[in-house]
């Protein structure tokens, strides 16, 4: 039964190899566990004429562990200018290409998208394979609301631009993402509270393999807590909540209230400000009353 069973899965992979279209496919593979690798993946890579990979030696462990051999070409970013119109010229004459990151989905942080813009602008076959991503993972592991998200990669090496990077994404609401060296994670985490304010945040860590870890805490505190810890290793990904809502401005209210107050009747005064400000209508109604009536006791 057993061996049946097997000869039945070889017989299918061999099946639905056969049916691959040519195309450049997509394929995300595993962020640390081998395991984590979907069957569609497996029979693209088995079926496809050539695997373009970031680090051939990276995806050729891989492919062992999965029983496959298929001939590896290498596609970075050293030599994507060189290698990208030897790899058309192959797709144009029909063949099947696999394009493979070190781990997770490809052109997530990874070579590929300049590839794929000039695959589609020859009205050649692009095919997504989904699967393993370590932004998408590390979300789901980081306590913050998962309902809008940006991802924002990697940070500048330099404080002064990192910091500079960091503004743009102040206002956004919308939980964060980032990815980091390990040896900058420490002062790129101090500078997040210093831009980003207060913040829920988690710092992840080899997601998916033996030492995996997960950090949570408010920015302020992990920022702290890895200045002092040793050096992390593996891949860092960090997430941070979405800013919370601040605190309504009353006091800048109170002042324009005086001056509307001046010239029209306090309700409407109340609303015009309410309005202008974007603040609770009663609220603002109660100062304006208060405001009247520390007028009239003078």
């Amino acid at each position: 039964m057993e061996n049946g069973g097997l000869r039945t899965e070889r017989s299918l992979r061999r099946h639905n190899a056969q049916n691959e279209a040519s195309g450049l496919y997509i394929v995300a593979t595993p962020i640390g566990n081998a395991r984590d690798i979907t069957l569609r993946a497996l029979d693209v890579l088995n079926a496809c004429d050539l695997i373009a990979a970031e680090d051939t030696r990276v995806t050729a462990k891989l492919l062992a562990i999965h029983g496959i051999s298929k001939p590896l070409t290498a596609y970075n970013d050293h030599n994507a200018a060189r290698e990208r119109p030897r790899l058309l010229a192959r797709l144009s004459a029909g063949a099947r290409i696999a394009l493979v990151s070190d781990a997770g989905t490809p052109l997530v942080s990874d070579p590929g998208y300049k590839l794929v813009r000039e695959m589609l602008a020859k009205g050649l076959s692009v095919h997504a394979i989904p699967g393993p991503s370590a932004a998408l993972t590390a979300l789901t592991l980081a306590g913050v609301p998962t309902d809008r998200f940006l991802f924002a990669g990697f940070l500048p090496a330099k404080q002064g631009e990192r910091r500079r990077v960091l503004e743009e994404f102040r206002g956004i609401v919308a939980s964060l993402i980032f990815f980091e060296s390990p040896r900058r994670l420490a002062e790129t985490l101090t500078d997040m509270h210093a831009v980003l304010g207060a913040r829920d945040a988690a710092v992840a860590r080899e997601l998916t393999k033996l030492h995996e870890e997960v950090r949570r805490g408010s920015l302020a505190a992990l920022a702290s807590e890895f200045e002092t810890l040793p050096l992390p290793k593996g891949e860092i990904t960090i997430v941070l909540a979405p800013p919370g809502k601040s605190a309504p401005d009353f006091l800048k209210a109170d002042a324009v209230l005086k001056k509307a107050m001046a010239h029209m009747p306090l309700s409407a005064a109340a609303d015009l400000i309410a309005a202008a400000l974007d603040l609770p209508k009663r609220a603002v109604y109660e100062r304006a009353l208060n405001l009247k009536r520390a007028d009239e006791t003078r």
